[in-house]
């Protein structure tokens, strides 16, 4: 089960050269979701699975704990994280969540029932983010969504 999951692939993009996507993927960086969703890095060199090693891996995640504001705070201290801050999750693999899960429940609670929901929630750090979608052209929502599901 270790090796499994190891080594098990994130799902292959989808959709990559659709006009919407690619308007969705202008959106993402400008409306400035990349401030904590970070597209890509490259793991290190020293691991011990070389064949992991030194690769372009693309989570859309800082992998930080960033505050989330008091609408999605429970108030309950894990670890290092405030009741109010949640580690940045990977977006790869985010538009098959209803495929795989056989539901379209996000954020750390499934509170919200759509992507477009769970961008709403932000708060705190990702407020000025979620402001800008929220303000955005229908057309740029819906690209941004579009986008997010091709991921």
């Amino acid at each position: 089960v270790t090796f499994y999951s190891q080594n098990l692939a994130v799902p292959a993009r989808r959709d990559l050269d659709k006009p919407e996507v690619l308007s969705g993927k202008k959106q993402f960086y400008e409306m400035g979701c990349i401030s904590c969703h970070t597209p890509k890095f490259v793991t290190m060199r020293g691991t011990p699975n070389k064949a992991q090693a030194f690769q372009l891996i693309w989570p859309y995640s800082d992998f930080l704990l960033h505050d989330m504001g008091e609408g999605l705070a429970d108030g309950q201290r894990v670890g290092e994280a405030s009741g109010s801050e949640w580690r940045t999750p990977p977006l790869w693999g985010i538009g098959l969540t209803a495929t795989v899960n056989g539901n379209s429940f996000y954020l750390h609670d499934g509170r919200a029932r759509t992507l477009e929901e769970a961008i709403l929630w932000h708060g705190g750090e990702g407020q000025k983010a979620r402001d800008r979608f929220a303000g955005a052209a229908a057309a740029d929502r819906n690209a941004l969504i579009k986008f997010l599901e091709s991921l």
